[in-house]
């Protein structure tokens, strides 16, 4: 596999400082926080020394998602027996992809992303990660398919349309970049739109600056 690409620069040089993609996005089979709601990890620390205690009578991969939020030790392993046990397996997957990519395990990321959409060929997050893995090991070509198959499966998520821009932008597509940052602009929650304003400005100027075609 390739160099991981520098987002952007290589094709545009956009003025817009800290420009970076939306992260993962884990799977979950419970109520999300308003944080978690808006695309963003909600990771718990524990306090140095703090013994991390799990509620009784929970699933497998319900413990492992409690262990891999708060960074306990053992995520990997609790995903591992929810796979065994058959609990939310595509999540499980999921999950511990997301774990094996952040180690630097891209290969063994592939393989459980892989795995969980054996078991759910429509599995958002799957999808969603799968194609943020492609777009840092620069196969723009894969990324773009991913973040076009998680947009039909989910529509409303606003960072698969950030991150989609930018792989339109890198790809020179500057008027689908444009039209799938619009939409992360309609669809976002959050308040600071700076960056995608300051991106949208850039590729409609680069548009209007563009000479015809012959």
């Amino acid at each position: 596999m390739s160099e991981p690409q520098d987002p952007v620069n290589n094709v545009i040089r956009f003025p817009v400082e800290g420009l970076r993609k939306f992260g993962f996005k884990r799977a979950k089979r419970r109520r999300r926080s308003a944080m978690e709601n808006k695309g963003q990890l909600n990771l718990f620390e524990n306090p140095s020394g703090e013994v991390l205690r799990l509620p009784t009578g929970i699933s497998s991969f319900e413990e492992a998602l409690l262990l891999d939020e708060r960074g306990g030790q053992g995520a990997a392993q609790a995903y591992r027996k929810a796979i065994d046990d058959g609990d939310c397996v595509a999540d499980a997957y999921c999950n511990l992809g997301i774990m094996q990519s952040r180690r630097g395990h891209a290969a063994k990321a592939f393989d459980s992303f892989t795995n969980s959409l054996t078991y759910e060929p429509r599995h958002f997050e799957s999808h969603y990660n799968m194609a943020n893995l492609y777009f840092e090991e620069g196969d723009l070509r894969l990324a773009r398919t991913h973040y076009q198959i998680a947009v039909s499966i989910a529509p409303d998520f606003p960072n698969v349309y950030f991150n989609l821009g930018l792989v339109h932008a890198m790809n020179q597509d500057l008027q689908s970049a444009i039209e799938a940052l619009s939409m992360y602009k309609s669809l976002a929650v959050n308040d600071d739109l700076r960056i995608a304003e300051e991106l949208l400005m850039t590729l409609r100027k680069s548009v209007s600056n563009k000479p015809p075609d012959h």
